[in-house]
C-alpha cells in the first residue's frame, strides 16, 4: 500500500533515506514548539477550527476557480464540503460568529494542517502545516509592525540572521494609487485591476517580453512600472511601520520592495513576504492586511479590520536543513532500567513507575534480553542514566545508578534512585561513593 502523492510520512530518528517525503517527526516537533513559543511571547492566544469546512466558505473568499485546487466532495448530509486549504476563512468565520464575546484587538494564532489538490513541486506539497498569526480589530499601522515583528522574531528563533533571510514589505494601497494614475479611465475596472496585480505578483517569474505584452493589454506602460519599482518610495503607513521596526532593532531584517504584491485579491493595505537572501527557495511566509474579509464572510453583519501571515513548514524545514540549523533530536529517554536478573523484574517495575511519576522519561526491557543488548538500547535511546537492581548475599536489593555523561556510578537503596538522579540533573554535586562506570 503506497502513500498518496504529495503527502508525507513523519518518522522517528533516524529518518529513512532515499525517500523525499519521509520527514523527521523530531524536526516537525521543533518547528511547532518554536512557532507556539514565540507567538505566546507576543501575547497571542491559540485557536483552531475544523479541518472540514463548507465549500462555500472558500468560494465566497476566492471565487469559483478555487474549487479545482481543493479536496472537496458531497458528504452524507448532501453538503458540499472541502478540506481546509488555508486558515484565514475559518478565522474570519469564527470571529464573525463570536465577535461580541472578545475584547478587541484579538491576537490569535493557529498551527493547522492544510490541504490543496494541486501539482506538487519543490517547496509545495498537497499538505503542509502552517503557522497562522492574525490581529483582528486594529487599524493602526502599529498592528502591522507587530505582526511583521512576530514574523521576524520567529525566524530569529530558528537561528536565522539578517544575512540569511529578509522580509520584503510593500503596499497594496500604493499599487492601487499607481494603477488609477497610469490607467486610462475607460480601461479601469475591478477585473482588469486584479489582472494587473497578478502581472506584478509574477514579475520575477515571468519573462520581460511576456510582462510587457500583458501590461500593454491593460493599457499600462512598462517604463512607468519599472520606475515605480526602482524608486520604491515608502508610503506614510509604510514609513510608520519601518520606524516601529527600527525602534525594536529589527530593521536589518526588512526592506521595502514593491515587487511584493501578494496575488490574492482580498489584501487591502500593507503586504509582505519572507525570503531567504540567496533566493534558492520559495517564499518562507507571506501575509498582509485584509480589512474587508470578515465583512465579506459575515455577509456584512460584522466589519472588523484584520491582518496576519502564514508560514508553512515545507520551505521552512528545507531552509533549516540547508543552513544546518536543525537541532539534534532530543533523547528519547532519560533513564533506562536494566533487568539483568529476571527474578528482579517485579521489584524493578515499581522503580520504573516511581521515576515516570516524577516526570522522567524512562524505558525498560519488556521481555528477557541479554544485559549487553539492553545497555546498547539504553545508549541508542540517548539515556543519560542506566539503573539496575542486584541482590546482596543476604537478600537485600540494592540499586546501581550509572551516569553515562559523567561516567560515574553509585549504589543506593531503590528508594534513593530518584534523589540521586535529581541531584545529578540539578548539578547539586557528585554522588557519594562514585566510581568510573562506563559499561554493563
Amino acid at each position: 500500500m503506497e502513500r498518496l502523492p504529495g503527502f508525507r510520512d513523519f518518522y522517528p530518528e533516524p529518518v529513512p533515506s532515499g525517500d523525499a517525503l519521509a520527514w523527521s517527526a523530531s524536526l516537525r516537533g521543533h518547528i511547532h514548539s518554536t512557532w507556539r513559543r514565540v507567538a505566546q511571547r507576543y501575547g497571542f492566544a491559540e485557536y483552531d477550527g475544523p479541518p472540514l469546512e463548507p465549500l462555500e466558505l472558500y468560494k465566497v473568499k476566492s471565487g469559483e476557480e478555487i474549487v479545482q485546487q481543493l479536496y472537496h466532495f458531497v458528504d452524507k448530509g448532501d453538503r458540499e464540503v472541502a478540506l481546509r486549504p488555508e486558515m484565514t476563512p475559518t478565522l474570519a468565520r469564527m470571529v464573525a460568529s463570536q465577535a461580541r464575546q472578545y475584547k478587541k484587538p484579538l491576537k490569535w494564532f493557529a498551527i493547522p494542517q492544510l490541504f490543496r489538490y494541486e501539482r506538487q513541486q519543490k517547496g509545495r506539497l498537497r499538505e503542509h502545516f502552517q503557522f497562522n498569526a492574525d490581529i483582528v480589530g486594529e487599524s493602526d499601522p502599529a498592528a502591522d509592525a507587530e505582526v511583521i515583528a512576530l514574523l521576524v522574531d520567529t525566524l530569529r528563533a530558528f537561528g536565522f540572521q539578517p544575512a540569511d533571510v529578509v522580509v520584503r514589505i510593500s503596499s497594496r494601497q500604493a499599487w492601487q494609487e499607481f494603477y488609477r494614475r497610469h490607467t486610462p479611465a475607460e480601461l479601469q475596472g475591478p477585473e482588469r485591476e486584479y489582472a494587473f496585480y497578478q502581472v506584478i505578483d509574477k514579475w520575477e517569474r515571468t519573462s520581460p517580453e511576456e510582462t510587457r505584452k500583458k501590461l500593454m493589454e491593460l493599457g499600462i506602460g512598462w517604463e512607468s512600472v519599472e520606475r515605480f519599482l526602482q524608486e520604491s518610495v515608502p508610503t506614510q503607513e509604510l514609513t510608520a511601520v519601518l520606524e516601529n521596526l527600527r525602534a525594536r532593532g529589527l530593521s536589518e531584517y526588512v526592506q521595502v520592495d514593491y515587487r511584493v504584491i501578494r496575488g490574492l485579491a482580498y489584501y487591502t493595505g500593507i503586504v509582505f513576504e519572507a525570503f531567504d537572501r540567496q533566493g534558492r527557495f520559495r517564499a518562507i511566509a507571506g501575509g498582509g492586511r485584509y480589512d474587508h474579509l470578515i465583512r465579506l464572510i459575515s455577509g456584512g453583519r460584522v466589519d472588523l479590520p484584520a491582518l496576519g501571515f502564514g508560514m508553512g513548514d515545507v520551505v521552512l524545514a528545507e531552509l533549516i536543513r540547508a543552513r544546518g540549523l536543525a537541532p539534534a533530536p532530543p533523547p528519547r529517554v532519560q533513564v533506562f532500567c536494566l533487568v539483568e536478573d529476571e527474578s528482579l523484574r517485579a521489584p524493578t517495575l515499581p522503580l520504573v513507575q516511581q521515576l515516570r511519576d516524577a516526570g522522567l522519561a524512562v524505558d525498560h526491557p519488556l521481555g528477557p534480553e541479554k544485559p549487553d543488548k539492553q545497555f546498547k538500547r539504553a545508549r541508542d535511546a540517548g539515556a543519560r542514566f542506566v539503573v539496575s537492581l542486584a541482590r546482596d548475599p543476604d537478600g537485600t536489593i540494592r540499586a546501581q545508578v550509572r551516569d553515562l555523561q559523567t561516567r560515574t556510578s553509585t549504589v543506593c537503596e531503590p528508594d534513593g534512585v530518584l534523589g540521586r538522579i535529581r541531584a545529578a540533573l540539578s548539578g547539586a554535586g557528585e554522588a557519594v561513593g562514585s566510581q568510573p562506570g562506563d559499561g554493563p
